[in-house]
């Protein structure tokens, strides 16, 4: 446990800041899921809806450096190749 009067407010400041992120990422694992359903389901026109919706909040996360951008552009071009090759049946 922190001792100084410092370290007993990082470890306060950690605690929240977890868990926003942890927030953050459950939120993008279920839009990531989201367009994974309408995918499989065959609707193009959901999945589409959702690939934006998914982008979004994907660009967001990295932008407040909750993910990597890289995981970020991972992400995005893994989902739309999906949509894409439902689209392309």
């Amino acid at each position: 446990m922190p001792h100084t009067k410092s370290a007993k407010k990082h470890l306060r400041q950690s605690i929240a800041i977890c868990a926003t992120n942890r927030s953050a990422k459950r939120s993008l694992h279920t839009q990531y899921k989201k367009v994974v359903e309408a995918v499989e389901a065959g609707d193009a026109e959901k999945a589409e809806a959702e690939l934006r919706a998914a982008a979004k909040k994907v660009d967001q996360a990295a932008a407040k450096k909750i993910i990597h951008p890289n995981a970020a552009s991972r992400t995005k071009a893994r989902l739309s190749a999906k949509v894409k090759k439902l689209k392309g049946k």
